[in-house]
């Protein structure tokens, strides 16, 4: 017998759209909450920045959006769309494979309203604490949330977690910065590269926002020094732009020392390291827990074991074609919810996961590295349809996949250029 529970999701971005689609496919009742005025999640544009410039004050307000004004998507619109609802289909304005922002959040937004998911969203409101209830047999969640000062709770039969996790910065520790006098920020507070007119900025990072911000911030600022323990950071063609690596000690006179012995005066030094998880409102007396960038135990970075499949976590897997593994660890928790698909036991997927454990430990691979799932992207995709009882990725998605993989994995890329020199349709 199929089963309908009433399910809450905290998110509306990607993974909570989706997941409220799915979850209404198969019968289920849904309930999502949004702590912004409107669907898109990390898509929204939000020009405001932070009060605390590094996003450590536990007691800022929190601004949702990483974007930057110019940030276009780092992989092509044809790995960023539906099964059944390809993004290659619908154009609103910019027709390029790797589109800007603005582009995917129409996407977004028209998703929401042709699949009926707008009007489930308790918009402005933000979700304080959901917690399981002692109620008997049956699993029930109390989630309790605020919105415009007033505070309300509601019972749950279960929580899908879709908060994402590009809010809360990492942020690199450089030896001396207490006393350096320079200005620091990290990227999630970076909008346009005007405020670094004539400036000398150090740039931490090697990914893909260190690289477009650096170039960006070159064609205004009189230096740019990259930072990174990458030694094959191709960067930016301005002649006022320099790869050093890691930082080995920062001065109170405003210089910085790079570990290769180099030194440069700057006046700011922007953090493009990353993000970590963070889920303040989650109660579960230790259950679940976050340690070195670690949330766990998670079966298959979705389900924890001691509390599925009542609640469960969507898009921590990361390192993997976003959109594809959103729409099936959604369609999988769905149809666990529903009875379609079965879970093992809470001590098999214990043992599980203490086995993922183990080969990370005997491969020499970081405890902070454990939901990256590259290079074993295309089996964990595989994996998760095969649980869930759908189909996998169509074997052209997975081509576009490799092609692209190999593209911006190989050595000397031009980060900015091939953007617009690399066609997926012509593979």
């Amino acid at each position: 017998m199929e089963i309908s529970l009433k399910v809450a999701i905290i998110g509306a971005g990607l993974s909570g759209l989706v997941a409220a689609r799915e979850l209404l496919r198969e019968g289920h009742r849904v309930v999502v909450y949004e702590k912004s005025n409107e669907p898109g999640g990390t898509w929204v544009y939000d020009t405001r920045v932070e009060s605390d410039p590094l996003g450590l004050d536990p007691k800022r307000e929190i601004v949702h959006s990483s974007l930057y004004s110019s940030l276009r998507t780092n992989t092509p619109r044809h790995l960023m769309g539906l099964s059944d609802y390809p993004f290659t289909d619908r154009v609103y304005g910019d027709p390029r494979n790797f589109p800007g922002h603005e582009e995917v959040l129409k996407f977004l937004k028209d998703f929401a309203r042709e699949f009926g998911l707008t009007e489930l969203i308790r918009f402005e409101t933000e979700v304080v604490r959901v917690e399981r209830l002692d109620s008997g047999d049956d699993d029930e969640w109390v989630v309790e949330s605020t919105t415009g000062g007033a505070s309300g709770e509601e019972e749950f039969q279960a929580v899908v977690v879709c908060t994402g996790h590009y809010t809360e910065p990492i942020v690199a520790n450089l030896p001396g910065i207490e006393q350096w006098p320079g200005k620091q920020l990290h990227s999630h507070n970076y909008r346009v590269p005007d405020p670094f007119q004539n400036q000398v900025v150090v740039i931490i990072g090697s990914g893909p926002s260190a690289i477009d911000i650096s170039r960006e911030i070159a064609s205004v600022a009189k230096q740019v020094h990259l930072s990174s323990r990458s030694p094959n950071v191709k960067v930016s063609n301005f002649d006022n732009t320099w790869q050093h690596s890691e930082i080995y000690h920062v001065y109170k006179d405003g210089t910085i020392e790079f570990q290769d012995g180099s030194r440069v005066y700057a006046n700011v030094i922007i953090h493009c390291t990353g993000y970590k998880y963070s889920f303040p409102f989650l109660r579960t007396n230790g259950i679940v827990s976050i340690d070195d960038y670690s949330v766990g135990p998670l079966y298959k970075h979705v389900f924890p074991p001691q509390l599925s499949p009542r609640l469960s976590f969507v898009g921590i897997a990361y390192s993997v074609g976003i959109f594809e593994a959103v729409e099936l660890q959604t369609k999988w928790i769905a149809r666990v919810l529903s009875g379609k698909a079965i879970l093992p036991s809470e001590k098999e997927m214990l043992v599980d996961v203490e086995e993922h454990y183990r080969d990370m430990a005997d491969r020499g691979v970081p405890k902070h590295h454990t939901h990256k799932i590259h290079p074993h992207e295309f089996e964990y995709l595989d994996m998760i349809a095969d649980l869930a009882g759908v189909p996998p990725v169509p074997e052209r998605i997975k081509e576009i996949h490799k092609r692209f993989l190999e593209l911006v994995l190989s050595s000397g890329i031009d980060r900015k250029r091939y953007r617009d020199e690399w066609d997926p349709n012509n593979i």
